[in-house]
C-alpha cells in the first residue's frame, strides 16, 4: 500500500463516506470510465472492462465527492473478485487535476470472492462532495475481463456528513428581496427560548427605527426541525433600502421595503424561457456578452440537429419529424411536451388573465429582452409561442403526439447546447402529451384570434386533431422506463389531462361534445384542487382556470362553484401557514417533493386566483408571504431565485450555467426559481450531505445536486406567474374594505380559578379582509378594559382578582382594522382563595314539628384576626327565619347568610361570635356546607 501509513489516529465516530456501497439502489452514484461498463449484478456491481488499455488508471470505476479530512484516519474495505485472475488497485485522491493521490492499495484479484481493507491517514483535505474520490484501477489487461466489487466502505474523519455547511443559516429570516409597503411585514427568528425577545429594525445607516417583542411559537416547527419566534414589523411601513432586523446579538440579511424589487422580477422571470430557446441564437443585445451563444441543436456539427429527428429504434415510426425551436426542459437539453404543456399554459395564462381582469399593459410589445419586442404583439405572447410553434410540431400524422425528444444518451456537465454531439431520437406518442398540447393549442386559438387569424386556425385544427386522436387512444401511457438521455415524464393518470383539455377546446369552440366532457368528468369543479397543489402530473385545476377566468356557456352557479373551490383550499393554505415557522402554502402527504418550490409557487396562485375571485385581503397577503419564503424567509437563508437577495442560490443545476463547474461559464442569470428541498434526496450529493434532513432543510446550492437545485421551465412558468401577478398588485391599490366583521358569539366560560378564566367563543367572519384578532374586554363594577387580544376564538384571562364578579364580551378586528360590535356577555365569579383551618361552626338546634330554633357559635381558627365575617349554609328542609339575632340574616331559598354586626365584627384568632334564630317550617338535621367568607369551616 501506497501513501501515509496509518500512526493510530483516532476518528471521532464511525462516519461512513461512501454512498451505496452495499448497491441496494442500484449502481449510482458510482460511475464507469470510457471502455467500462457497470451493472448491478446479485447485488454486486459488477464491470466489464475492455481490455487493450496502457495504464491501470485508463478503466476505472469510482464515485466522487468523497469527504477527507488532512490528519485523519481511513479505513477502506471491499469484496472483490474477477471473472479471471488479475492485479487490481483502490485508489484515494484527487478527481480533478493535479489528480493528487492520497492512499494507494494494490490486490490481486481472484475468481473467488474475497475482502481486503487497509487503514491510511490522508494528508489532503477534501469537503463533502468536493473534488476528493475513490476509484478501482482495472486497467492494462491485455483482454476484456470482468470485475465485480460489494460492500464497498470507507469509514474515517471526525467531520460529521455534510461537514460545516459552506453558508450557514442565520438566525433571523427575511424576505431578502423585499417588504411591499402597506402589507404585512414579518420575519422568522430561529430561537429555543421560550419568552419574547427583543427585535430591533435598524436602516442602512445602522439607525434603530422600530423595536418590538417577538412571538415564540411554542412548539418545534415539523417543516424545519427548529423552534421558531415571529417578529411582526408591519406597523413600520416607511419605504427604503438595507433594513437588517437583530434580536441579541443575531442580524438578518439586508433588505427594502419597496415595490422596484417586485416590478423587475416580472420581467427577469420572464428571461428564463428566452435564455433557453433551442434552436436559435441567443444575442449579447438582449442577455449580455456573458450569456450569448449559438444556436443549439440546428445540425452543424458537433451537434445532431432537430431538423430530421426519428423515433427511436426499440418505437419505430417509419418518418421523421421537423421539431427545431422550443425551450430545454430543464438541466438537459431535453424537449419535453408534458411538461412544455403546463409551461406554455401559464405564459399565454399570464398574458390572458391580465387582459381579462387584470393589468396587459404592462405585458405588451417591447416589454422583453427577446428579437421579436418590435412587432406589434404583446412579448409574453411572442415568446410562448416560441414553444407553442414546437408543440404542433411534436403531432404525429395520425394526430397524436409524441411524448418528448432528446439525445439518445445522456451528457455531462457542462455543455452547451451547440456543443452536444448526442443523436437525437423521438419518443413515442402517448396520450397525456397528445392531450397538452389540444389544451395548449386551443388556448392559443382563442388568444391569438385576433392577432393572427391563420395561426389561430393552425393551432385549433391541431387542437381538434389532437384530442380526436386521444379520445380514440385513451390509455397510450408513456414508458416510465424511457429514461436514458432525459426524464421519462410518464404518467398513468390521465383524467386530469382529458378534463383540461376538454376545458381548453369547450372555452374555445362552445361545442356541446366538449361541453359534456367537461360536466362529467369527475374533475369538474375544483375537485382535484389540493393542498399539495398541481404540477405537470396533475393538471386539472388548469381546466378550471380557464372555466373561471374566460367567459363560456357554464351556468353561473357552476362557475361560482369553481371559484370556490379555490377560496376553500386557499383557506386550507392560510390555516396551515399561521401554524408554520417559515409560512409555505404546501402541504405534501409525506415529506417535501422533487420541486417543491414549484408547487408552492402554483398554490401560490390558488391563493391569487382566490383574491382574484373574492378581493379578499387576506389571500393578496398570503401570496406575498409565500414569495416571501421563496426569497429568503426560510430555514436555508436562501433566496432560492437567482440574482435576488444578499444570499441566493448560484450554483443550478444545468449544463450551461455551470460555473461552479467550469469557471468560464456564468452562473443563472437573474429571475430562475431553484426547485428546492426534497426530502428524498434523489441524487449523489444530497445524498451524502443531507441525511436525516427536516423537509424544508433538504437543500443544499450544489450544481450535481440536481433533485434539489435543478431549474425547470415549469417551474419558472410557476414563478413567471405568481411574479406578474404580484407586480400587478404592488402598482394597483386593493379594494377599501368598508365592512367590519360579523359580532362574535356568547363567550362560554370555563376552568374558572381564583385569579383566570378560560373564553371560547363562536368565531366572527370576514369575507373581506378576514378576521385578524380579537380582543376580550372585562367590565368589573362600572369600568371596562382590554383583557387580552388573539387570533383565534379563545383566550385565557389572568390578573383577576379571587371571589369576585365580571363580566366578559368580545370585539372581533379584521385586516382593515375594523372593528365588530361587542358580543353579548358572560358573567363569572372567580373562585374565593382556599384557606385550610379557616373556621369552625358548633350547631345547636330544638326542632319541633312546624319549626326549629338554632343556637350557632362561630369561631375564628384562621390564624389571624377577622375584621369582618360572613357566615353561609344551606338551611335544612323547608325551614324559613322568622326571628334572628347577633346578626343580619338573609335567606333566598334555603341559601342562608348571617353577616356581622357592628359590636361583633372583629373576631380575634380563636375567638368566637355566638348567633342564632327560629324558624318554621318542616326538616330538621344539621347543614353540612357552613362557609365563613367563602373559606369552608369544620364542625365541632
Amino acid at each position: 500500500m501506497s501513501g501515509a501509513l496509518a500512526s493510530g489516529t483516532a476518528h471521532a465516530a464511525d462516519y461512513e463516506r461512501l454512498i451505496n456501497g452495499t448497491f441496494a439502489s442500484g449502481a449510482d452514484p458510482w460511475w464507469a470510465s470510457a471502455g467500462v461498463s457497470n451493472r448491478v449484478v446479485n447485488g454486486e456491481l459488477c464491470a466489464t472492462v475492455t481490455g487493450g488499455t496502457v495504464n491501470p488508471w485508463d478503466s476505472l470505476i469510482g464515485q466522487n465527492g468523497v469527504p477527507f479530512e488532512a490528519g485523519q484516519s481511513y479505513t477502506m474495505s471491499f469484496d472483490a473478485y474477477a471473472s479471471v485472475a488479475r492485479p487490481a488497485a483502490a485508489v484515494a485522491g484527487e478527481g480533478v487535476s493535479p489528480y493528487r493521490q492520497i492512499a494507494k492499495h494494490d490486490v490481486a484479484l481472484t475468481t473467488t470472492k474475497q475482502r481486503f481493507s487497509f487503514t491510511f491517514i490522508s494528508e489532503l483535505d477534501f469537503p463533502d462532495a468536493g473534488p476528493g474520490q475513490v476509484t478501482f484501477h482495472l486497467g492494462a489487461q491485455a483482454a476484456d475481463t470482468t470485475v465485480c466489487v460489494d460492500n464497498v466502505s470507507l469509514i474515517g474523519g471526525v467531520k460529521p456528513p455534510g461537514g460545516d455547511p459552506a453558508v450557514p443559516a442565520k438566525k433571523v429570516n427575511v424576505d431578502q428581496v423585499g417588504y411591499v409597503p402597506g402589507l404585512p411585514k414579518r420575519a422568522t427568528l430561529t430561537s429555543d427560548a421560550t419568552a419574547p425577545q427583543t427585535w430591533v429594525l435598524k436602516n442602512s445607516a445602522g439607525t434603530s427605527v422600530a423595536t418590538g417583542q417577538t412571538v415564540p411559537r411554542g412548539s418545534v416547527d415539523p417543516e424545519s426541525g427548529d423552534s421558531t419566534h415571529l417578529i411582526d414589523f408591519s406597523s413600520y411601513d416607511t419605504a427604503g433600502a438595507g433594513y437588517t432586523l437583530t434580536v441579541g446579538t443575531e442580524t438578518s440579511y439586508p433588505f427594502d421595503i419597496a415595490t422596484a424589487a417586485i416590478k423587475k422580477l416580472r420581467y427577469d422571470s420572464m428571461a428564463f424561457f428566452y435564455h433557453n430557446r433551442s434552436g436559435i441564437e441567443i444575442e449579447a443585445q438582449y442577455v449580455g456578452a456573458e450569456y450569448a451563444r449559438p444556436a443549439g441543436h440546428l445540425d452543424v456539427a458537433p451537434n445532431k440537429g432537430d431538423n430530421n429527428v426519428p423515433c427511436l429504434s426499440t418505437v419505430p415510426c417509419g418518418y421523421t419529424l421537423d421539431v427545431r425551436g422550443g425551450w430545454y426542459d430543464a438541466g438537459d437539453h431535453g424537449k419535453y411536451v408534458v411538461n412544455g404543456g403546463i409551461s406554455a399554459w401559464q405564459v399565454l395564462n399570464t398574458y390572458e388573465r391580465a387582459k381579462l381582469i387584470g393589468d396587459a399593459a404592462a405585458l405588451g410589445d417591447g416589454t422583453l429582452a427577446i428579437p421579436e419586442k418590435a412587432n406589434g404583439v404583446p412579448d409574453i405572447l411572442d415568446e410562448a409561442r416560441w414553444e407553442v410553434e414546437f408543440l404542433l410540431k411534436m403531432q404525429a400524422p395520425d394526430g397524436m403526439v409524441h411524448h418528448k425528444i432528446h439525445d439518445a444518451n445522456w451528457t455531462g456537465l457542462p455543455m452547451l447546447p451547440h456543443q452536444d454531439p448526442q443523436a437525437r431520437r423521438l419518443s413515442a406518442t402517448s396520450t397525456a402529451a397528445t392531450l397538452n398540447m389540444a389544451a395548449v393549442a386551443a388556448q392559443s386559438a382563442r388568444i391569438w384570434k385576433t392577432i393572427d387569424p391563420a395561426f389561430s386556425a393552425k393551432a385549433q385544427a391541431a387542437a381538434v386533431k389532437a384530442y380526436a386522436a386521444a379520445k380514440a387512444n385513451p390509455n397510450k401511457i408513456a414508458d416510465p422506463n424511457d429514461g436514458t438521455g432525459g426524464g421519462s415524464y410518464s404518467d398513468d393518470k390521465l383524467t386530469d389531462e382529458f378534463y383540461w383539455a376538454a376545458a381548453e377546446m369547450f372555452a374555445t369552440t362552445g361545442e356541446a361534445s366538449y361541453r359534456t366532457d367537461v360536466t362529467s368528468s369527475a374533475h369538474f369543479k375544483g375537485a382535484s384542487l389540493n393542498a399539495r397543489g398541481f404540477d405537470w402530473g396533475s393538471t386539472g385545476p388548469l381546466g378550471d382556470i380557464t372555466l373561471a377566468l374566460v367567459p363560456n356557456g357554464l351556468p353561473a352557479a357552476d362557475v361560482t362553484a369553481i371559484k370556490s373551490a379555490f377560496t376553500t383550499v386557499a383557506d386550507a393554505h392560510l390555516s396551515q401557514m399561521a401554524t408554520q415557522g417559515y409560512p409555505a402554502p404546501y402541504k405534501p402527504t409525506t415529506g417535501y417533493d422533487w420541486g417543491s418550490n414549484g408547487l408552492i409557487a402554483n398554490n401560490i396562485a390558488v391563493l391569487a386566483l382566490a383574491h382574484d375571485f373574492t378581493g379578499a385581503e387576506k389571500y393578496r397577503t398570503g401570496v406575498f408571504e409565500g414569495l416571501h419564503y421563496l426569497m429568503g424567509r426560510n430555514p436555508m437563508s436562501y433566496s432560492y431565485v437567482t440574482g435576488y437577495g444578499d444570499q441566493p442560490v448560484k450554483n443550478v443545476h444545468h449544463r450551461h450555467w455551470a460555473n461552479q463547474l467550469e469557471p468560464t461559464l456564468p452562473i443563472a442569470p437573474p429571475g430562475v426559481l431553484s426547485g428546492g428541498p426534497n426530502s428524498a434526496l434523489q441524487d449523489p450529493i444530497a445524498a451524502r450531505l443531507l441525511e436525516g434532513c427536516k423537509p424544508q432543510k433538504c437543500f443544499v446550492d450544489h450544481i450535481e445536486a440536481y433533485s434539489l437545485n435543478e431549474v425547470t421551465v415549469n417551474w419558472n412558468s410557476a414563478f413567471a406567474w405568481i411574479s406578474n401577478w404580484a407586480a400587478e398588485k404592488v402598482t394597483t391599490a386593493p379594494p377599501v374594505d368598508t365592512t367590519p366583521p360579523s359580532v362574535p358569539g356568547t363567550p362560554v366560560a370555563s376552568d374558572i380559578t381564583t385569579t383566570s378564566v378560560s373564553l371560547t367563543w363562536p368565531a366572527s367572519t370576514d369575507a373581506e379582509s378576514g378576521v385578524k384578532s380579537y380582543d376580550v374586554i372585562v367590565q368589573e363594577a362600572d369600568m371596562l378594559r382590554v383583557a387580552a387580544t388573539v387570533t383565534s376564538p379563545s383566550a385565557t384571562v389572568t390578573g383577576l382578582r379571587a371571589d369576585t364578579s365580571y363580566q366578559f364580551s368580545v370585539i372581533a378586528k379584521n385586516g382593515a382594522n375594523l372593528t365588530s360590535a361587542m358580543s353579548p356577555r358572560v358573567t363569572v365569579r372567580t373562585k374565593p382563595v382556599v384557606v385550610a383551618n379557616y373556621c369552625k361552626v358548633r350547631w345547636q338546634a330544638s326542632s319541633w314539628s312546624t319549626g326549629m330554633s338554632a343556637s350557632i357559635t362561630v369561631t375564628n381558627t384562621s390564624g389571624q384576626a377577622w375584621t369582618g365575617w360572613k357566615l353561609e349554609f344551606t338551611m335544612p328542609g323547608s325551614q324559613k327565619i322568622t326571628q334572628g339575632w347577633s346578626a343580619n340574616w338573609s335567606q333566598t331559598g334555603q341559601s342562608t347568610s348571617a353577616t356581622n354586626v357592628s359590636w361583633n365584627g372583629s373576631v380575634a384568632n380563636g375567638g368566637s361570635a355566638n348567633i342564632g334564630f327560629n324558624s318554621s317550617g318542616s326538616g330538621a338535621g344539621e347543614p353540612t356546607d357552613f362557609r365563613v367568607n367563602g373559606q369552608s369551616c369544620s364542625k365541632g
